[in-house]
């Protein structure tokens, strides 16, 4: 549709739903999750394994076709984490898949259907065993993992840096660059003294963001009745 036929009443019912859906079935399969998240959809949110942990701020966004997996399948006992920091955006399609450690530290972008993983999960030989080689990711802070990228095992990526969509990421990349391709490589570098804008900077004041968010809403919102609502949802026409 060309707009939300929503009233502003349905729309926050949906956002309680929401919260309340992230708070009593996503939160308790986590070992730690921080305050100010937000999670769209929830519902289309898989968590599988122990030792994963989600900071402060962060934002989760799902579609029912593009879901959320973060699983920790280990291979030996106590091994297998994944810690996502603070302020982090994970789109909707994002797969983190760990038998060792990935960290993700704060203010990263993973954007649509990006796979991050630290194992083969079988060998080049043997393709009945699971897991198969694995070595440790690190994500540094601010990187920008682009739309359908993958990070392969063993590769750390320096702060600020973005890898470019459809990247295939199988070696580390340094700070402060741009790389793309299959393998991906360095194809620009950054400037590292030019001041950075990050996410925290959107958060410095919760309060006043739900303010200015809800004001947006309303204005948006205005003037849609429970019945215009229910009568797109029967029948939509060229103008909804």
């Amino acid at each position: 549709m060309r707009r939300d036929h929503r009233p502003y009443n349905i729309k926050k019912l949906h956002l309680k739903l929401q919260h309340w859906y992230a708070r009593h079935r996503i939160k308790p399969q986590l070992d730690a999750l921080g305050e100010g998240y937000l999670m769209v959809h929830p519902w289309n949110i898989d968590i599988f394994g122990p030792r994963i942990s989600i900071g402060k701020h962060v934002n989760i966004l799902t579609t029912s076709d593009n879901r959320v997996r973060l699983t920790v399948w280990p291979e030996e006992e106590k091994k297998g984490s994944i810690t996502i920091g603070d302020f982090c955006l994970i789109c909707p399609g994002v797969r983190v898949s760990s038998a060792d450690e990935i960290i993700v530290e704060d203010n990263c972008m993973l954007a649509g259907n990006a796979f991050i993983t630290d194992a083969d999960w079988h060998g080049v030989y043997d393709r009945v065993t699971t897991i198969g080689p694995t070595a440790k990711v690190h994500i540094g802070e601010n990187v920008w993992i682009g739309d359908r990228a993958t990070v392969c095992k063993g590769v750390t990526i320096g702060e600020n840096s973005i890898i470019g969509a459809g990247s295939v990421v199988t070696r580390s990349v340094p700070a402060n660059v741009i790389a793309a391709g299959n393998p991906a490589k360095v194809v620009r570098k950054l400037d590292p003294d030019r001041p950075r804008i990050k996410r925290a900077k959107w958060f410095a004041d919760p309060i006043q963001l739900a303010a200015e968010i809800d004001a947006i809403d309303q204005k948006n919102l205005c003037g849609n009745s429970m019945a215009h609502w229910a009568r797109t949802l029967v029948r939509r026409t060229s103008k909804d």
